[in-house]
């Protein structure tokens, strides 16, 4: 199971939206459960809260092809948006440990979660918001 915040979603799904039809690929990072509000999760559950932009950092990776927008070692997951429809990982992507994908018309059920195999993962949308800090 993957836990992800609401708020995360309609996020990634509006920003791939607004891309369109350019496709969009944003770095993710969790949030242990236990440092969530009104969750029944165990504390050590992963749950996905933050994004890092993916244009901060873009000068610097152009040039020297070295991100400084993500800090390195801490996205868990990684968001990919195929405006042309396919709900599923593609070879192009960027894989990581969880793989979110949107898909038009970007709403919640056009967003689906996979492995690096490309295998569907169930998704829990919690209706919860994360604590205002960076994340570690």
């Amino acid at each position: 199971m993957v836990y992800v915040t609401r708020g995360l979603v309609e996020t990634l799904l509006r920003l791939a939206s607004e891309a369109e039809p350019d496709d969009v690929t944003i770095s993710l990072a969790v949030t242990p459960a236990g440092e969530l509000p009104d969750t029944d999760l165990p504390d050590e559950t992963p749950v996905f809260t933050d994004f890092y932009l993916p244009s901060a950092g873009a000068s610097v990776k152009a040039v020297f092809g070295v991100d400084l927008g993500t800090p390195a070692g801490q996205t868990q997951g990684r968001f990919v948006s195929h405006p042309e429809g396919y709900m599923g990982v593609s070879k192009t992507d960027d894989l990581h440990e969880v793989i979110f994908v949107g898909i038009p018309p970007w709403d919640i059920d056009a967003f689906g979660a996979f492995d690096r195999a490309g295998q569907a993962q169930d998704i829990t949308i919690l209706d919860i918001e994360p604590p205002e800090k960076y994340p570690q």
